[in-house]
Parts: C-alpha cells; sequence; structure tokens
C-alpha cells in the first residue's frame, strides 16, 4: 500500500509489520505543521492497510522526537487559524491513538520530549534505549500540559509522580521512567531496534483479534479519560499559546539555539 505522507514521516512495510520513522533528524525530529498532521493522518493509513498487524514507531537520527519545533510555534502563536487548527488536530493525535486497533511498540531511541512523550507513552509498549529519557516541558514554557501528559500520565502512574514532572519538566531517563510506570523496559541503545522487532514478532505470532479486542477492552480507560481532559486541556493551551510569557520563552530558545 502507498501511504500519503509528506517526508517528514515513512512508513516501512515489512509483511505484516509497518515501521513508522519521525522523519526529521536534522532536526531532532521535532515536530513542525508536517510532522503534526502526520502524527494525526498515520493512524487512519495503517487502519486502512488490510496488510498492517503490528506498528513500530521510532525516531529517525538521535532522537525520537524533540517536542515542538521552535520556529513553528512562533507561526502558531502569530496565527489564530494556525491555532485553532492544530488544538483541533491535537485532540485528533490522543483519540486516534487510543482507538488505533492494532498493537503499537514504541522504539524511543533518544530524548522525547513534549508532544514525543505524548505519542511515546500512548503507544502499546514501550522499550527506551537505555541513554533515552521523556520530558514534558509545557509547563516550563508557558502552556498547559494539553497533548496528552495531563490526561494520560495519571492513568499510568502515580497522580503525585505526574505532578512532580509535569510541574517541573524534569527529565524522566529510562529505568526511573520504567520505575514510574511510563515504560515497559530498557534496553542497549545498540539492540533497540532489535528488540523491538523480536517483540513484534512475538506480538504478530498471536491471534490477530484476540490481541485486537484485548486492547481495544483495556483502551476504554484511556478512552474515559481523554474524553473531558483533553479538552480541558485544550482550551487553556489556547490561551498559552497567546502569552506574552509564552512567546518570550520561545524566543529565548531560538535565540540561543542559532
Amino acid at each position: 500500500m502507498a501511504y500519503d505522507l509528506p517526508d517528514s514521516m515513512t512508513v516501512e512495510c515489512d509483511g505484516w509489520l509497518r515501521i513508522v520513522r519521525l522523519n526529521r533528524p536534522d532536526q531532532l525530529n521535532a515536530v513542525n505543521a508536517e510532522l503534526h498532521w502526520a502524527l494525526a493522518n498515520v493512524w487512519r493509513e495503517l487502519r486502512a492497510d488490510r496488510e498492517s498487524r503490528v506498528v513500530v514507531l521510532t525516531g529517525e537520527g538521535r532522537a525520537f522526537c524533540a517536542g515542538g519545533d521552535l520556529d513553528w510555534l512562533v507561526q502558531v502563536h502569530e496565527n489564530e487559524d494556525e491555532r485553532e487548527f492544530i488544538q483541533d488536530e491535537l485532540a485528533e493525535i490522543c483519540f486516534e491513538m487510543v482507538r488505533f486497533p492494532l498493537p503499537v511498540i514504541a522504539a524511543v531511541n533518544g530524548p522525547a520530549v513534549g508532544l514525543g512523550c505524548s505519542v511515546a507513552v500512548m503507544c502499546d509498549l514501550v522499550l527506551m534505549a537505555d541513554n533515552a529519557f521523556l520530558s514534558d516541558p509545557h509547563v516550563s514554557i508557558g502552556l498547559t500540559a494539553a497533548d496528552g501528559g495531563a490526561a494520560i500520565w495519571p492513568l499510568l502512574t502515580s497522580v503525585l509522580r505526574a505532578k512532580e514532572y509535569l510541574y517541573t519538566g524534569d527529565r524522566i531517563p529510562a529505568d526511573v521512567a520504567v520505575d514510574m510506570g511510563l515504560a515497559t523496559r530498557v534496553v542497549p541503545a545498540d539492540s533497540l531496534m532489535k528488540e523491538a522487532l523480536h517483540l513484534a514478532g512475538r506480538l504478530l505470532e498471536q491471534p490477530r483479534y484476540a490481541l485486537q479486542d484485548t486492547k481495544k477492552t483495556i483502551n476504554t480507560y484511556l478512552a474515559q479519560a481523554l474524553t473531558g481532559a483533553v479538552q480541558t486541556g485544550a482550551a487553556a493551551e489556547r490561551v498559552g499559546l497567546l502569552s506574552a510569557r509564552h512567546q518570550e520563552i520561545i524566543e529565548g530558545f531560538r535565540q540561543r539555539s542559532r
């Protein structure tokens, strides 16, 4: 099947397996408008691919996903239509991932930050390289943690631990992420994809509909939690995107990165 996606995301077909890669390696797979759109739409395309049964999601290069692209965040701040569209698309990413019927293995090959962190932990199984980390710095840049963190983390770890890391934006090393319940296990970086593909092979051996219906049953809990939380968070994030403080922080990051 031919996938209709921008160059910032690739899909490799290997029998029943689909390997999806975030593909902006020079930008550490930071999310721009194109990649944001792809993260919302790839799940429908994978569902339409009748030859797909298991998905591995990873990042090209040194990072899984470095969060939002700074130049794009400035554009979002300045453009009202873009803000409205992005917030709708953000909710779409969360709900599409929770409704997606096939098992998804995240191979977190490096930093998974902001939206990248949310996408990783919304996968069904999360393998992390031993040098990778999770981080959701939304609050630290003047935004509500609306793209999954505040909604999903309390279902995976304790509310108190979720609050600590969401409030501070601190990095969560791979072993701590596993201890907290935000990841499945830590894998040596040089064997991450080998382990992810081995696990995918095991899932391919399972009875297809039993596996998919089990995921569907478990994810009813996630769907119920997301219904109110994502809408509340998205409304609050719209306000944050307009704030002078958010713009000041982003512009500071941009200047330091040049």
